[in-house]
C-alpha cells in the first residue's frame, strides 16, 4: 500500500472538501453520511433508500444542538417496512454521528435507484481516423492496455465526426 507524499492529497479528499459545505448548507448532510449509508441502513434498506436532507432544529440559548428530522427517499412498498424499522435506523444514524443528531424520520416515496443505461459501444472507425488510431497504438506493448486505449480512441475520434 502506498501512502501519499507530503503535500499531496487524494482526489476524494479534495472533492469532499468542495462538496461538504454545499451539502451542509442545502441539505444539512455531508458526504460521509451519503458514503456510509449502505452500512447505516443495512442490507434490508440500502438498495431502496437514500438520505435526502436533515432539517436541524434551532439550538437552545445554551448553544446545544437539538436533534433534527431526517428525510429519507424510499421506493414503493418498502416505505411501510422502513416505517416499522424507524427506531433501529435512528439509533444507527445517531451512533454514526456520535451524538443525538436525529429524533425523527420523514419518509418520502420516490424512485431511488436510477435505471442503468447500457453503455453504447461506439461504431468502429473507418478511413483516416482508423489509420490514425492504429498509428497511435503501435508503441503499446500490453494487450489489455492496447485494447483500453483503442476503446478510448474510438470513442474520442468517433465524436469528432
Amino acid at each position: 500500500m502506498s501512502y501519499p507524499r507530503k503535500g499531496e492529497k487524494q482526489i476524494s479528499e479534495l472533492a469532499n472538501g468542495l462538496i461538504d459545505p454545499v451539502l451542509a448548507k442545502r441539505a444539512g448532510i455531508n458526504t460521509a453520511l451519503l458514503g456510509s449509508w449502505d452500512e447505516i441502513a443495512g442490507e434490508d434498506f440500502a438498495d431502496c433508500t437514500r438520505p435526502e436532507k436533515i432539517a436541524w432544529a434551532r439550538g437552545g440559548e445554551d448553544g446545544t444542538c437539538k436533534p433534527g428530522v431526517l428525510t429519507i427517499a424510499c421506493e414503493g412498498a418498502r416505505a411501510l417496512f422502513l416505517t416499522h424499522a424507524q427506531g433501529e435506523l435512528i439509533q444507527r444514524i445517531n451512533s454514526f454521528f456520535g451524538f443525538s443528531a436525529v429524533h425523527q424520520i420523514r419518509i418520502v416515496q420516490k424512485p431511488v435507484s436510477q435505471a442503468s443505461k447500457r453503455s453504447r459501444t461506439p461504431p468502429p472507425l473507418k478511413g483516416e481516423a482508423a489509420r490514425k488510431l492504429e498509428g497511435m497504438l503501435e508503441g503499446i506493448e500490453g494487450d489489455k492496455l492496447r485494447e483500453a486505449v483503442k476503446r478510448l480512441g474510438t470513442a474520442v475520434l468517433g465524436k469528432r465526426r
